[in-house]
């Protein structure tokens, strides 16, 4: 007989992983540590001051043979981990769309990771599926969706992970559509389109979905239109591939672009694509949830003509990573083109034709109860806090903007449409020369910006021009935090220009 290895270690005696004695106090333990870490949050620096490997340097190499103490591991969550964080949550965190949260989601979060779901057909746990497809119809009327996208109308709601699936997903029925019309032998003959605002999620479920390269249409904007797509270059392009004998297959139309929140006309892109039979998407990750106030909804004016639309809650409606709702007009083109049917999985349920299987509205087969914390935010909160919520972020960014307008030294670059500010130090004198030392200045003041310590913002390209984007909108922002940033930028501004020269 063989003797034990030596790497083999015996289990400690009365292990019990799910105890619930030490569940709760290791839980109000755990919540005490959240609620410190945001009494203080604003005393970390927005970004770490961290270089590459750093955590490998402050923790073992190998993990440990034996059990740690639960208040020393936290110590060490506190120790190693945190200042490595980039603290998303912060206030005076301005980069990217923000990622909101709010204590109903995050009780949603500890609720759903507790019942520990795999809701992966009606059946594995109805109430999370009930739940998901009636919140997604909640969501649906509060942005006021047609009624098409609606389960009772032969349309419906899936909450994926984030955009990217969305799209991929959507790109994948599109294919089907396309192909069942023009023959499965095409394939290599589809053409997929957006503009070059549109977010690089869509190139990349393009290389998944099997879209050649050399059909993907990225069409150029401009600075006159504000960036959005316009329907008549769409058009040229889809007539041109259609006349060399291509499928023009899918349009990706954006509503609130990442570089500088371009809205891309609806109504007439869906016009467009209609006349070649061409699914149409409608990506609105962050603007999607300002459309909860009547006054933004016109930004989705034509929706009622496109196939799919997508939005993120946990960008900016207070919902926690991850929740990407994805609505279609007709679950069927969805479901059969990313359904499975194993033997394992059949049951009467199903096979009645009453119930909702989501593992054949998605990429994978398992999935999280995402439900429970967008459930959470809309009851805990109402449509009323909602959409406080929401005006207060524009209202803040909006007076960032004026303030930029004011000093004659910067200039907002694109007007402002929700609650992202795209502005410049502008150049000191005309022409290419004028435009690459504006670049630099405007490179250099940013980075003087961020290396402070005190806030965090990002840049882009738009129309050839470096570009400052100010997005406002972390949970615990408020308009001290704004105007203390822009005091930074003020600050900051004239030794960048010397510093770039």
């Amino acid at each position: 007989m063989g003797s034990l290895d030596a790497n083999c270690i015996a289990s400690p005696r009365g292990f019990s992983p799910l105890d619930i004695d030490d569940f709760r106090q290791q839980a109000h333990q755990t919540v005490e540590f959240i609620c410190e870490y945001y009494k203080g949050i604003e005393s970390h620096p927005v970004v770490p001051q961290v270089e590459p490997g750093y955590l490998r340097r402050l923790l073992p190499e190998t993990p440990s043979a034996q059990p740690m103490p639960f208040a020393k591991v936290l110590s060490e969550v506190q120790a190693t981990v945190l200042p490595g964080m980039t603290h998303w949550t912060n206030p005076n965190f301005f980069a990217y769309f923000p990622a909101t949260l709010s204590s109903a989601a995050l009780c949603g979060d500890l609720l759903a990771s507790a019942l520990n779901p795999v809701a992966f057909n009606w059946l594995s746990s109805p109430a999370v599926t009930e739940l998901e497809s009636l919140t997604l119809d909640w969501l649906a009327q509060l942005i006021r969706l047609p009624k098409g996208f609606l389960f009772s109308a032969g349309g419906g709601g899936v909450l994926q992970a984030t955009t990217s699936e969305a799209v991929l997903c959507t790109l994948v029925a599109a294919r089907k559509m396309v192909l069942e019309r023009a023959g499965h032998d095409g394939a290599d003959k589809l053409v997929v389109y957006a503009s070059d605002q549109t977010h690089s999620t869509f190139a990349k479920a393009c290389k998944i979905a099997g879209i050649a390269p050399a059909n993907i249409r990225i069409i150029p904007t401009a600075r006159e239109d504000l960036f959005s797509l316009r329907p008549d270059s769409l058009r040229a392009a889809m007539e041109a591939d259609a006349a060399a004998g291509l499928l023009p297959a899918y349009v990706c139309a954006t509503v609130g672009t990442t570089s500088s929140t371009a809205v891309d006309p609806v109504a007439q892109l869906a016009e467009v694509a209609g006349r070649f039979g061409a699914w149409v998407h409608v990506d609105a990750a962050y603007a999607g949830s300002a459309c909860v106030c009547p006054e933004f909804r016109h930004h989705l004016d034509g929706v009622d003509r496109v196939d799919s639309i997508s939005m993120s809650p946990h960008k900016w409606l207070l919902t926690g990573l991850d929740c990407c709702c994805l609505w279609v007009r007709d679950r069927a083109r969805l479901t059969t083109s990313l359904s499975t049917d194993p033997e394992y999985l059949k049951n009467r349920a199903t096979e009645s034709g009453l119930v909702v299987d989501y593992k054949d509205w998605q990429i994978g087969t398992g999935r999280r109860f995402r439900a429970l914390k967008l459930f959470m935010v809309m009851r805990c909160y109402g449509t009323a806090n909602l959409q406080s919520h929401i005006r207060s972020d524009v209202r803040m960014a909006r007076g960032f903007e004026e303030m930029v307008a004011a000093d004659t030294r910067f200039e907002v670059v694109v007007p402002r449409r929700f609650a992202l500010v795209c502005f410049r130090m502008r150049p000191r004198r005309a022409g290419a020369d004028g435009e690459a030392e504006a670049d630099a200045a405007n490179r250099r003041l940013l980075e003087e910006v961020n290396n402070s310590g005190g806030i965090y913002a990002t840049h882009t390209v738009i129309g050839g021009i470096y570009v400052i984007r100010f997005a406002v909108g972390t949970t615990l922002t408020e308009e001290r935090h704004v105007k203390a940033a822009w005091e930074l930028f003020r600050a900051k501004a004239d030794a960048a220009w010397e510093a770039a020269q």
